[in-house]
């Protein structure tokens, strides 16, 4: 990027190299600060067995947080080892049975998601969203880019289930709803599976995003078909065709690796099956708001009673649990919460 030169080369050629700085930062950077408090924190002992002080006690216990701090980043950077958890990646909410109810709370995760990628400090930005009209929305893809993307999020795939109050009913009684997170990582133009032109039925259809005067107007947005395993991917907010398609093809080809990836029909069918299956039994995490604030992790028994920090995008607790639970091999924990 020093070369001369360098701001003249095409606006993707510059986009990919910075993007290749931010990923080896991300890989040197914690390294070089945990050696860096390392050698201060050695520093300090050695000074302490010198000439011991009141001063140089506090300004050990002052050093430890840090270090510790530095030493889990490096512990945890090593449990994002995986082949693609350096990728971007693209995440998925789909609402489970409980018409508002469970779109509103779709909702509520996409905010959660969304504060907890500004954190980050991710882009991110939709790609297709179904809005349900009485609030929320049935579905939304969102693509995140960002070192580490889908390491982080991969630990959120499965069912999330909320209970509460509920807004929608006059009679304030409790109710519980569900809704699905699948991530997949995104795949540069090699993307490690073929998919053939013949196996695609590609629809084009009127966007129903913002954008002004051309929602509606003209037919952008694009909807594809895989036949062979009926996978169906949408892109929508893009104002050209072409980049929708483009954008599409890359979602589509993320969805068949994971399919690949799965292999089992059970896998398979709790992923991309009827959204019966986003119900009792499967969740992966509860969210209490009612009649105590509690956050559980059904997988790791991870749990804090602070719920709105959590739906306030402090996620990566839970984050950390699970990669840390996958990485040590044991088994993941199946003991639902009742209510």
């Amino acid at each position: 990027m020093g070369e001369a030169g360098f701001w003249n080369h095409a606006e993707e050629t510059r986009n990919r190299l910075v993007e290749e700085l931010k990923e080896a930062k991300s890989v040197v950077e914690p390294v070089r600060l945990a050696e860096s408090r390392l050698r201060d924190y050695e520093a300090l002992l050695e000074l302490g067995r010198e000439h011991w002080s009141a001063e140089v006690e506090n300004e050990l216990a002052a050093a430890d947080a840090p270090l510790d701090q530095s030493l889990a980043d490096l512990e945890f950077q090593v449990m994002l080892g995986g082949e693609n958890d350096r990728k971007n990646c693209f995440l998925s909410i789909h609402a489970g049975a409980g018409g508002a109810e469970s779109c509103d709370w779709a909702a509520m995760l996409l905010r959660m998601y969304a504060k907890w990628m500004d954190k980050k400090g991710f882009q991110h930005e939709i790609v297709d969203i179904s809005p349900e009209p009485e609030g929320g929305f049935r579905s939304v893809s969102v693509e995140v880019r960002g070192p580490y993307a889908y390491g982080y999020l991969k630990a959120e795939i499965g069912v999330h289930r909320l209970v509460r109050i509920s807004p929608f009913d006059a009679q304030n009684r409790r109710h519980t709803s569900f809704a699905s997170v699948d991530v997949v990582p995104e795949f540069d133009e090699e993307a490690p599976i073929e998919i053939k032109d013949s196996d695609l039925q590609i629809d084009t259809l009127r966007s129903g995003g913002a954008g002004g005067q051309h929602v509606n107007k003209t037919e952008s947005a694009v909807r594809i078909t895989h036949l062979p395993t009926g996978v169906v991917v949408k892109c929508q907010n893009e104002r050209s065709q072409h980049r929708n398609r483009a954008m599409a093809m890359k979602l589509l080809a993320a969805r068949l690796y994971r399919v690949k990836e799965l292999e089992r029909e059970k896998e398979l069918a709790k992923l991309y099956g009827a959204k019966g299956d986003i119900a009792w039994g499967n969740q992966i995490r509860s969210y209490v708001l009612h009649p105590y604030q509690m956050v559980k992790d059904h997988r790791t028994e991870h749990e804090t009673g602070d719920a709105q920090g959590v739906l306030d995008g402090e996620v990566t607790p839970f984050m950390i649990e699970y990669l840390r639970t996958r990485k040590s091999g044991k088994s993941a924990k199946k003991s639902p919460e009742k209510e």
